[in-house]
């Protein structure tokens, strides 16, 4: 894969269930009840898939022309997928070889004491970072893991986002802004849950009265009213 297609990753994420509905709300980690659900869990436990996605990922940097140096998964979500990005990446490097290429992890549940290159991570990022994080609602997540990485002064070139919710925070800002304002990183967005919906709702199938649902959650949460009928 040369070029990143949004069109063709899109539907990768509709044919592998990414995303859908949920009958009964569920309650996600913001708190919120949602009817909707993106869920990259059962691509990233294929190998398969998982190596398809990081194909996507990279081609998506290199559309970009973003040069890093090292691949990071936002824990635990992301942890898998930073380290297949990581590895491929770095095979395709002309001067891979020993000690040319860091493979990072971070850990899900920090050690309680050492430093913090100890405490929050298993092989520490190292050079011009790339963050990857499987879904951001709030951003809670990847804030923290952002903090993290800065406290050990990584060069974080960009966050990319495998799919954005397209919420708003509870003070009515959107992620992406508190990302390049606040925190001072550039984020990007490889699907957005505006475009995905219409695509599930007409292969899922739902009905009407899941659809009134969702619709109503973007018109209390989102960036903007999705009309689903």
């Amino acid at each position: 894969m040369t070029k990143f297609n949004q069109q063709e990753f899109n539907q990768f994420i509709i044919e592998n269930n990414v995303i859908g509905f949920f009958k009964e709300p569920i309650t996600l980690k913001s708190g919120r009840l949602s009817h909707w659900y993106v869920n990259w869990r059962y691509v990233a436990e294929d190998p398969f898939l998982l190596e398809c996605l990081a194909d996507y990922i990279i081609a998506f940097v290199k559309d970009l022309e973003l040069e890093p140096d090292c691949f990071y998964g936002v824990p635990e979500g992301a942890t898998k997928l930073g380290i297949i990005t990581q590895y491929k990446w770095a095979k395709k490097s002309p001067n891979y070889g020993p000690r040319s290429h860091i493979l990072a992890m971070g850990r899900g549940k920090p050690k309680t004491h050492g430093e913090p290159k100890d405490r929050f991570f298993v092989g520490q990022p190292k050079g011009k970072l790339i963050v990857l994080e499987d879904i951001t609602t709030t951003g809670s997540s990847l804030f923290e893991t952002i903090n993290n990485l800065k406290s050990i002064k990584v060069q974080i070139i960009a966050a990319i986002i495998l799919t954005n919710r397209m919420e708003l925070t509870d003070d009515k800002r959107n992620v992406k802004e508190i990302m390049t304002e606040e925190k001072g990183v550039s984020y990007f967005q490889m699907s957005n849950a505006l475009e995905l919906l219409p695509l599930a709702y007409k292969k899922i199938k739902p009905g009407e009265e899941i659809a009134k649902r969702v619709e109503e959650y973007f018109q209390k949460y989102g960036v903007k009213k999705l009309k689903l009928q």
